[in-house]
């Protein structure tokens, strides 16, 4: 967290340079994101850097992406909480997370923006960096809603992209919510048939590891029975053994963590074998792929880490 508050530190820094000689001294104009900030009349960012203890007298080194929330942006988030009727008032840890997740490592045009997710400067369990979605398909989109206003606004220390809103760090339910890829997903996890509240004990401290199926593995799951036309087709104590069958609790494992073995879900024991490229293998005698290396593998929330499946885990 050290360097990642250095960083930001000096991310943030609006130095006026100051030279003397004999005769008087010349000021030197800069043009870094706070620079950038302050032209834009991004008053409210400002003040929350301030208020974070984020804003030094560093100077910054390479380059960053910074996703710059309006004035109106931070009324709105102020206004979500009954509590908060001023920058003052939000926490500054909370203000320093949520600050942070606005920052990318890099600079990334608008240019450079496809269907993905991309790490922050924000982190969750285990200090592993958080992810950011990014949507262009069908209109570009940050975290899920967020929306540019103004894009590619050069600074010396990086480029600046002003949105609409301020994006709070997600968990992994808001992970799953935002992705068109797990609307199955998220169909069976939202099912009013279940006794089980899966939205929020994946909400939960955690950590989780989540395996998700994806659409088209789910789809799979729905052919394989021909009384199957939907997940509303599925017994409700099937679809919430197969559920718990795809969590682990109490452990954030990212792909490049996972090793050979047997490793305990929700609902039972699934074996990882990393023998042919990373696979589970399941009681009910599955090999399936974890889709190491696709925009859904490594997917870090606050709460926990995703990782997509190409076939739904039978207990």
């Amino acid at each position: 967290m050290k360097k990642v508050t250095s960083i930001i530190l000096a991310l943030f820094a609006g130095i006026v340079f100051t030279s003397c000689n004999d005769d008087n001294d010349t000021v030197m104009e800069t043009n870094t994101i706070v620079d950038v900030a302050v032209k834009n009349n991004l008053t409210s960012l400002v003040a929350a850097v301030q208020r974070a203890g984020l804003a030094s007298t560093l100077s910054a080194n390479g380059s960053f992406t910074v996703f710059a929330p309006t004035n109106e942006a931070f009324q709105a988030l102020l206004d979500s909480n009954q509590n908060w009727n001023s920058i003052n008032d939000i926490p500054v840890e909370t203000l320093q997370a949520v600050l942070l997740f606005h920052v990318l490592d890099g600079t990334v045009r608008s240019t450079d923006l496809s269907d993905t997710y991309v790490n922050t400067l924000s982190t969750g369990p285990n200090d592993e960096p958080l992810s950011l979605q990014v949507k262009v398909t069908g209109g570009v989109a940050f975290n899920g809603d967020a929306t540019p206003v103004n894009v590619d606004v050069n600074a010396s220390n990086g480029i600046v992209h002003v949105i609409n809103k301020v994006m709070l760090p997600p968990n992994i339910v808001t992970l799953a919510l935002n992705n068109g890829g797990f609307t199955s997903l998220v169909a069976a996890l939202t099912d009013s048939r279940h006794t089980t509240d899966f939205v929020s004990v994946l909400s939960g401290n955690g950590p989780f590891t989540v395996f998700a199926p994806t659409n088209a593995a789910f789809q799979a799951l729905l052919d394989s029975n021909p009384n199957w036309n939907s997940l509303a087709d599925v017994p409700i104590a099937t679809l919430d053994a197969v559920l718990k069958y795809h969590v682990v609790n109490g452990a954030n494992v990212q792909a490049n963590q996972l090793t050979n073995g047997s490793v305990t879900t929700l609902g039972g024991s699934i074996t990882i074998n990393l023998t042919d490229g990373a696979q589970i293998q399941t009681s009910s005698s599955q090999t399936v792929n974890i889709l190491v290396g696709a925009a859904t593998n490594d997917v870090q929330g606050t709460n926990g880490v995703i990782h997509a499946i190409d076939t739904v885990l039978l207990p």
